[in-house]
């Protein structure tokens, strides 16, 4: 409904719509999506078809939206800009949860789906008439695993799929992350909500805060500086979506797949985290990513993050043109036409 929609915090031209969800146990739960907006009218009246391309941007882990720079430079190409705050992160994060908690990762199906509604909706009412866009799921880290299996489980429901630094694998051999999922898969039943005692390291957040080594405001709250704590039904969770990569999915799209050259995991401080991936091994996420589909585009950069859009400026440079190139091949622009209503609607208020 866009009388619901209101100026996101990173102020106008960004909006947001809260999503109802169905409650768990911990209560009420919701989903935030956020739209960028520039210098269009609220109600173009039937004059305008409006974007038929769109982008979905679903953040990682101890994460949430806050890419302006990304929205953008998309959004100059013409793709319609929007981005989800998963149920209890970021904008979506209610009193009293537990930060980032899930015990499956089906469980956000239902925030994807909310929020491809709610897209196709804002989309039409600023328009003037219904639309049906082409729309490329994006997503990061935590989030890739997510959407990938997604994408696998709902084919036909996306034109493409871009990968930034996805968490395809689980570090170590085979036997170890068999051993860890059957510890995990017991403790996750009987103590889902238990805190994992992993080092806490912050060297990430030194890569990106503007506060220390990056350039990037963080709001420390949504996005501490050693992460949100481990739970054991959401590693397992992870364990899970890793296994079923394992066995074997196909995504029915094409998939772009962006990560730096190199990784940098340590429990010291290095130079090289400015330039590097310092959160997962890349090497096991683009062999895994090669398996996703019979269309899959790996671009690794040299000098990336892991979060390729937030490194230094000529590497997120290099990742949004490359990004951009292989959607524009992928849905050129205008390559599906607006759909005409039945009968014409009466201009409504503006959206607040």
């Amino acid at each position: 409904m866009d009388e619901s929609w209101s100026e996101d915090i990173l102020g106008d031209p960004f909006h947001a719509l809260t999503l109802p969800l169905e409650p768990d146990d911990e209560g009420p739960r919701v989903a935030t999506l956020v739209a960028y907006e520039p210098d269009a009218p609220p109600d173009a009246g039937g004059e305008a078809p409006g974007p038929v391309r769109a982008v979905l941007y679903i953040h990682g882990f101890s994460d949430y939206f806050f890419h302006t720079e990304l929205a953008e430079a998309l959004a100059a190409r013409g793709w319609a800009f929007f981005a989800l705050d998963l149920h209890k992160y970021g904008r979506s994060l209610l009193p009293g949860q537990t930060p980032g908690f899930a015990v499956s990762l089906e469980e956000y199906d239902a925030d994807i789906e909310a929020a491809l509604a709610a897209l196709r909706a804002r989309l039409a009412s600023r328009a003037g008439t219904a639309t049906d866009p082409e729309v490329v799921l994006m997503a990061h880290s935590t989030g890739g695993l997510t959407a990938t299996l997604w994408a696998a489980r709902h084919p036909g429901r996306i034109a493409a799929l871009v990968l930034n630094s996805p968490w395809l694998d689980t570090q170590g051999s085979a036997l170890l992350r068999s051993a860890a999922q059957g510890i995990l898969d017991t403790l996750s039943r009987r103590r889902p909500k238990a805190r994992l005692r992993l080092p806490a390291l912050g060297f990430y957040f030194r890569s990106i805060s503007d506060t220390l080594d990056g350039e990037w405001p963080i709001d420390p709250a949504w996005r501490p500086e050693t992460g949100f704590p481990i739970r054991a039904g959401w590693l397992a969770a992870v364990l899970a979506g890793h296994a079923a990569l394992s066995r074997g999915v196909t995504v029915d799209v094409p998939v772009l797949v962006l990560c730096s050259a190199a990784s940098s995991i340590s429990a010291t401080w290095s130079e090289s985290m400015l330039e590097s991936d310092s959160i997962l091994d890349v090497v096991p996420m683009v062999r895994r990513a090669a398996e996703l589909g019979h269309h899959v585009t790996i671009r690794r950069l040299p000098g990336a993050l892991h979060d390729v859009f937030l490194s230094r400026p000529g590497v997120r440079d290099a990742a949004v043109r490359a990004a951009t190139a292989w959607m524009d091949a992928q849905v050129p622009a205008g390559s599906r036409p607006p759909v005409a209503r039945s009968a014409p609607s009466r201009p409504g208020p503006p959206p607040r």
